[in-house]
This record gives structure tokens, sequence and C-alpha cells, in this order.
């Protein structure tokens, strides 16, 4: 069975996802342009509206211009790594 990955804008945990594309895409956690995104709102809330809306019709485009399909990972790879790692733990134990 195939588990896939819901659309980011579809997704519970984020709003629009634009923080998490925007993290995925450039490898930081998204959390830090959410927190940075919460204060600036008190400053400037029509601003960061904008910039928000902004970054979130860039990453669509982006998105739907140049798709990055995430390869499967099956789950007998993954048994298949996690034995390879106990081995040489077995080993020295016998």
């Amino acid at each position: 069975m195939q588990d896939s990955q819901p659309n980011l804008f579809a997704r519970d945990d984020t709003m629009f996802g634009v923080c998490e594309a925007l993290g995925e895409d450039f490898g930081f956690n998204p959390l830090y342009l959410r927190v940075t995104l919460a204060v600036l709102l008190f400053w400037n809330p029509i601003a960061v509206f904008g910039a928000y809306a902004a970054a979130g019709a860039v990453v669509a485009l982006t998105r739907w211009l140049i798709p990055n399909p995430r390869p499967a990972v099956r789950m007998e790879s993954v048994a298949e790594q996690a034995n390879d790692q106990a081995e040489p733990d077995l080993a020295i134990a016998a």
C-alpha cells in the first residue's frame, strides 16, 4: 500500500501551506517563518498579509509549473535498512 502526502493547501496542519512549502524548498524549519510573520503582524498587518499572499502566489505558481514528485518510500526498504544497521550490534553481542 502506498501512502501519498496530501497537497500542502489541503493539509489540516497548515494554513494554505505557504510557510511549509518555503521551508521545504529552502531547507529550513517553517516555524521560523511563521513566528517571524506573527511578530511582524503587530507592526504592519497589511504588508504581512500582502507578503503572505504574494509568497502564496509564487509557491502555487512554482508548484504548478515545476512539480517535484516525491518518490514513495517502500516499507520493505525501511525494514532492510533497519536490519542492516542492527546486524553489527548483534554480531558484537553474540
